[in-house]
């Protein structure tokens, strides 16, 4: 997928007012991803376009946090008076959206992941390996 197409899901998912809002809560959503994922981080930007690749930190160790403190840090880096409730919904359309863009990278990334974090992944009901 393109940015633009990633970017049009998360705002029609999201109920998102604009494709810059939308494309705000993409890229805050990455940077928080990146600062949660380890190797995974680096194959994931591999599969994204340039312009959302740069949003997910590929250095460094793997930050250890909560699903609730990723939320927090993704209504922080979003700006805008987002609310961690907003943030839940931006960052779930994102990784919908990553879903449908990067395929089989999806299941690297669900394994990078504690199994609580099922929220975020849509895998609430899904058995992870």
């Amino acid at each position: 997928m393109k940015t633009h197409e990633i970017v049009s899901a998360v705002q029609a998912s999201a109920g998102i007012d604009t494709p810059e809002h939308a494309q705000r809560a993409v890229e805050a959503t990455l940077t928080v991803l990146g600062q949660r994922l380890s190797t995974e981080a680096s194959d994931l930007a591999a599969q994204l376009p340039p312009e959302l690749a740069e949003h997910l930190p590929q250095d460094g160790e793997a930050e250890r946090f909560d699903l609730p403190e990723f939320y927090r840090r993704v209504a922080e880096q979003e700006g805008r008076d987002c609310t961690p409730d907003e943030a839940r919904r931006h960052a779930r359309a994102v990784t919908a959206a990553l879903r449908e863009s990067v395929g089989a990278e999806y299941r690297h990334l669900l394994d990078q992941l504690p199994q609580d974090w099922g929220d975020l992944l849509h895998t609430d009901n899904v058995v992870q390996h």
